[in-house]
């Protein structure tokens, strides 16, 4: 029987899945628990910062950016410096991914001041690491398997990946693979890379991608 601590972690994941917010409702009925208990857990979460509730939906709460500040504190002070680098350069969208499970999670964006079209590539936003240049790109850093799309295969032939329109209609997206070392007991499948609506000068934008997992992977 699931425990309230896992009940807790699955109604994050599900909360941070919908920007807008969910009710009770949708978040018991995605936990198969009781409106009584579903209120209780969100209490619960809301009590340590992890969640709000505000108009009737529960979002992510405050506090998990605390959090997030201190997941690979390294990682997180030199991609600072090397995505505000690259976000100058290139005058593109520029993000660090790492993976977690059978997914990519942005930790780390920059964003040009001119830029006025913006992609939607957030911290925390998450996808398959089979879909986006970030997730490829990652993916190619590992073993060759049977299963390897043809963008995997791709990516790690070339040394770094390139999509287009796979999250975004329109987007065009390039990432480099690199390994962040945090500590004795933990290695970071990592990606640094660009996004941009259609116009992205995609040859700079492999040369400054490779460079800046260059400068990461030395961290």
């Amino acid at each position: 029987m699931p425990t309230s601590l896992s009940h807790g972690l699955r109604a994050l994941e599900l909360i941070s899945r919908h920007r807008t917010g969910l009710t009770v409702g949708q978040l018991g009925d995605a936990l198969d628990l009781p409106e009584p208990e579903t209120t209780a857990l969100v209490a619960e979460l809301a009590e340590h910062g992890l969640a709000a509730r505000e108009n009737g939906l529960i979002r992510l709460g405050g506090h998990l950016v605390t959090l997030a500040a201190r997941f690979a504190p390294h990682l997180n002070h030199a991609s600072e410096v090397v995505l505000a680098d690259l976000a100058g350069f290139s005058g593109a969208t520029c993000f660090v991914a790492v993976a977690d499970g059978d997914q990519c999670v942005v930790v780390s964006t920059a964003e040009p001041d001119d830029l006025v079209i913006r992609v939607g590539y957030r911290v925390g936003s998450r996808h398959s690491l089979n879909t986006g240049a970030a997730g490829i790109a990652i993916l190619a850093l590992r073993p060759p398997a049977e299963d390897d799309s043809d963008d995997v295969r791709a990516a790690r032939e070339r040394g770094y990946a390139l999509t287009r329109g796979q999250l975004e209609p329109g987007a065009v997206g390039v990432a480099v693979g690199f390994h962040s070392v945090q500590g004795p007991n933990l290695l970071l499948e990592c990606s640094v890379g660009l996004v941009a609506l259609d116009g992205l000068a995609e040859e700079p934008a492999i040369m400054q991608a490779r460079q800046a997992a260059a400068r990461l992977a030395e961290i």
